[in-house]
């Protein structure tokens, strides 16, 4: 069943000449440039070759990955200069502007916002990312993420989220969402229908929220359908499975026929559309994880992700070569001219509701170079700061370690776990971590794990050389990571914490705040969930006593083991 678009309704809310110009583009385009805008490939390669593609193909839309302010925003003029019809160009902003410009401000993870325990805080992150991706000629975010964090073994959500309780994500998802609107941005609210219920990563698998029907609507459901009722303009479907709700509105399904959500007709039609009423883009997550790959052959899975009820297909292994599996979908059956329109008209209405239309005709679908000053403000800094201040959190201090200062514990021995840097992720935070410490007048050793004389040296002798010593832990998120666990450095372990009752101990985590599952007995504790500038330089004034700790556990940071308590 084809759930009919309602223009005059949330989220588009158009008058009759927005309308009109909807049906009349729509009308004016021929099947293969209709078939162009149910993609937003990635940008990527040279802009020579893009804006040829562009020219081509006439895409929907375009995501960039972060680069200098400028060029990115030169990049999305020239794209918008080539399209017949003005494009969405998005970009993960979930952490600040600098999800698109390298230059802009990293506000902070989501799970740091939620710290905080204050929803305005949430509201000052979407409004950097967002006015911060607008300078640059963004009109949708992907974002906020609303998964909730039920399983601390989840290796992508963890600080992503919002945390393990629903009202909170809901509450900051709400705050996000109306910074983004004030700031004339679309957002993407994700991962439909909900990810961090199992400990897998859907770019390497179908992964599964295995919640019944009754769980899901209590948690993940009450979330989603708040803020499709408040007006969400599009949602982004994960390659995850939602079993309970699958065979409910379909019991006949064998366990071999279930599908990633972003090619359920169940979970996309008769779910969102039908049951939570969601009249707004659907957009698949990125069509080039194994999630979606593994459950179908790509030249089947292309149009029967349209067919199934998904409006935009994102991201492509090689654009040509999904466009016509797209039109041989249309040929053989498998997608429908008249779905075809469906999704089309729902892509212009977004389009509309943006007032795309009307900044064409006034060339301001990007900024002018001096909406670039808003990067990196002095306000965005201090709002970031702010939210490092409120948010880093003293898990527990059961041995009344702090505060420690130059004065009263001089010597430090700092070791570092993780910090690897990677292509989405930023490594080598303990260094400046490392001068802030100095500059603050500590004496610090960094551990080197492989130091054989250390290694063997009697525990006396060891001791007597430092005041305490510190962990700093900075294992990042990151696409096709399966484990945020400690590891150790081979063959013999040195970096291990084998000192705990011999010298006063202190773990920080700047990034994944479930290490007590792995260090259980380390009796003072810090999470700061975000390893930027602003998170190190509150750390190094509240471990001296020169701040109080105001941040509250977001989730379990005890992962429900009772001697990590201790």
């Amino acid at each position: 069943m084809l759930h009919q678009v309602d223009l005059t309704k949330k989220p588009f809310n158009l008058n009759e000449q927005d309308i009109t110009w909807v049906q009349e583009t729509l009308e004016g385009l021929t099947l293969e440039e209709k078939v162009g805008q149910l993609f937003c490939p990635v940008g990527m390669g040279d802009n020579a070759a893009l804006i040829d593609m562009v020219k081509k193909y006439q895409p929907g839309g375009l995501m960039y990955r972060p680069g200098p302010a400028n060029e990115i925003r030169s990049a999305h003029k020239a794209m918008q200069e080539n399209s017949k019809i003005p494009m969405l160009l998005a970009a993960n902003l979930e952490n600040g502007g600098d999800g698109v410009a390298t230059e802009g401000t990293y506000f902070g993870k989501q799970l740091q916002v939620a710290a905080t325990n204050d929803p305005d805080m949430a509201y000052k992150l979407g409004t950097v990312a967002c006015s911060e991706g607008r300078a640059v000629g963004l009109n949708w975010s992907f974002g906020p993420i609303v998964d909730i964090n039920m399983n601390f073994r989840n290796p992508i959500t963890n600080v992503r989220t919002f945390g393990d309780r629903p009202e909170t994500v809901l509450d900051m998802g709400l705050a996000y969402m109306k910074a983004a609107h004030e700031n004339g941005m679309a957002v993407s609210i994700k991962h439909f229908p909900g990810d961090g219920v199992d400990d897998r990563d859907q770019h390497l698998l179908t992964s599964i929220n295995s919640l019944s029907t009754e769980e899901w609507d209590a948690t993940f459901g009450h979330v989603y359908q708040t803020l499709i009722d408040e007006g969400a303009n599009t949602v982004m479907v994960g390659h995850i499975m939602q079993p309970a709700y699958q065979r409910h509105f379909n019991p006949e399904l064998k366990d071999e026929d279930l599908l990633p959500s972003s090619l359920s007709s169940e979970i996309l039609q008769n779910l969102l559309r039908e049951k939570m009423n969601f009249n707004g883009v659907i957009v698949s997550d990125a069509t080039l994880m194994a999630g979606f790959t593994i459950a179908e052959r790509r030249e089947l899975a292309v149009p029967k992700a349209i067919a199934a009820g998904c409006d935009i297909f994102l991201f492509n292994r090689n654009f040509e070569e999904d466009l016509e599996y797209m039109l041989s979908g249309i040929r053989n059956g498998i997608l429908t001219e008249e779905r075809l329109n469906q999704a089309v008209t729902r892509i212009l209405g977004l389009k509309a509701s943006l007032r795309l239309h009307e900044q064409a005709r006034t060339n301001t679908l990007v900024p002018d170079e001096s909406a670039l000053a808003v990067i990196g403000s002095e306000q965005h800094h201090q709002w970031a700061q702010a939210c490092a201040d409120q948010s880093v959190t003293l898990v527990k201090d059961t041995q009344q370690l702090l505060p420690v200062t130059p004065e009263t514990h001089k010597r430090m021995l700092l070791v570092v776990l993780g910090d690897e840097e990677g292509s989405f992720s930023a490594g080598g935070t303990h260094k400046p971590f490392v001068e802030k410490l100095r500059t603050a007048g500590f004496e610090v050793t960094v551990h080197h794990p492989m130091d054989m004389q250390a290694m063997f040296m009697s525990v006396r002798d060891y001791v007597k050389q430092y005041d305490f010593a510190l962990y700093f832990a900075n294992y990042a998120t990151a696409s096709n990571k399966t484990d945020l666990r400690i590891n150790y450095t081979p063959p013999y372990g040195g970096d291990i914490p084998w000192f705990i009752k011999e010298l006063p101990t202190m773990f920080i985590s700047v990034a994944n705040p479930f290490h007590l599952q792995d260090v259980p007995r380390i009796p003072t504790f810090i999470n700061a969930y975000s390893g930027n500038e602003y998170s190190l330089n509150a750390i190094v004034d509240k471990i001296q006593g020169k701040s109080e700790f105001k941040g509250t556990n977001p989730v379990d940071p005890f992962c429900g083991y009772w001697e990590a308590r201790l």
